[in-house]
């Protein structure tokens, strides 16, 4: 019986271990951004080899490289329907027809969403323009029937501008994948009943990497802003900044045109992605900077990514 148990026990000693089990964090870091020239014009034909990323000032190995033209397009239109809105409601309306007219294509998506207190899904993505025109028609005539995102009920007589976006970016652009995507934000920027605050919605929509194009539309009184709308202004403008996108103000830009220029930045932006070189997953701002190696091309993109 011994003798059974020794060879038994140097049988399992002779056997190989087993395999370790290694947990590797391999997160690839996508950015998205344009390239314009001296005159403003768009800069549609750089290459990976065009240009260099960095992280913190540390070069980065660029694992991804592709342009808009080649991706399909996602689209998130996000119109402000609380009561300081109500005089712009139809301007709000036609210009959010006259866009996505012109800048939604076949093998494209787009969704839109209505809020005030409610966070209302009011289309979800389709490629028919007429499809999100006819449901914005029928929001006006009774828009509790749509289905409401991330309920909550101490919003009553509120305006949940940032939990909006947070809703969309985390719950309509939470997978991963190769396509192009686009907050477009319509509203005053006024918000006064979100669980969360605009550097949430900032770090979700940076990291759905999704820029976020803003268009103000406020109303002065006797020609001045309120402190309110002031605020509004800095809050649009700083969602647009911190995202790769850009703010625009219906008061003093040409709406229509301004779309125009977005759809063709949807259409012409590039996106680079890399693995960060920095494998620690300490809590952080980390600071994206993509360099163009040809002289007079400027850049524009978000500026970084949150680290959770």
């Amino acid at each position: 019986m011994r003798t059974l148990l020794l060879l038994a026990a140097a049988a399992l000693c002779a056997q190989e271990p087993p395999p370790l089990s290694i947990k590797v964090d391999v997160s690839l870091v996508n950015v998205a951004f344009i390239v314009r020239d001296r005159t403003g014009a768009l800069a549609g034909s750089l290459t990976k080899d065009d240009i260099e990323v960095f992280e913190d000032g540390v070069p980065q190995q660029v694992r991804f490289f592709g342009r808009s033209a080649d991706l399909p397009l996602r689209l998130a239109l996000i119109m402000d329907v609380s009561g300081s809105q109500d005089k712009f409601n139809k301007q709000h309306i036609s210009d959010v027809e006259k866009f996505v007219s012109g800048a939604i294509e076949k093998r494209d998506r787009a969704l839109l969403i209505c809020f005030g207190d409610h966070i209302r899904l009011v289309s979800d993505f389709t490629n028919s323009s007429g499809a999100l025109i006819d449901a914005m028609a029928s929001f006006q005539k009774g828009g509790s029937k749509f289905t409401e995102l991330d309920p909550d009920k101490t919003r009553e007589d509120g305006t949940a501008l940032f939990d909006s976006l947070y809703a969309v970016a985390t719950e309509k652009f939470a997978e991963p994948a190769r396509e192009r995507r686009a907050l477009m934000l319509f509203s005053d920027g006024e918000d006064n009943s979100s669980a969360h605050d605009l550097l949430d919605a900032i770090e979700a929509a940076q990291t759905a990497d999704a820029p976020v194009y803003t268009v103000r539309y406020t109303e002065a009184k006797r020609g001045q802003l309120t402190s309110r709308n002031r605020y509004g202004m800095r809050e649009m403008d700083r969602l647009a900044n911190e995202t790769g996108g850009v703010s625009f103000d219906a008061s003093k830009d040409d709406v229509a045109s301004s779309l125009r220029r977005v759809a063709e930045e949807l259409r012409s932006m590039y996106d680079v992605g890399y693995i960060s070189t920095n494998t620690s997953r300490t809590e952080g701002f980390r600071k994206v900077e993509i360099r163009v190696k040809t002289p007079g091309l400027t850049v524009r993109a978000k500026p970084g990514y949150y680290v959770r």
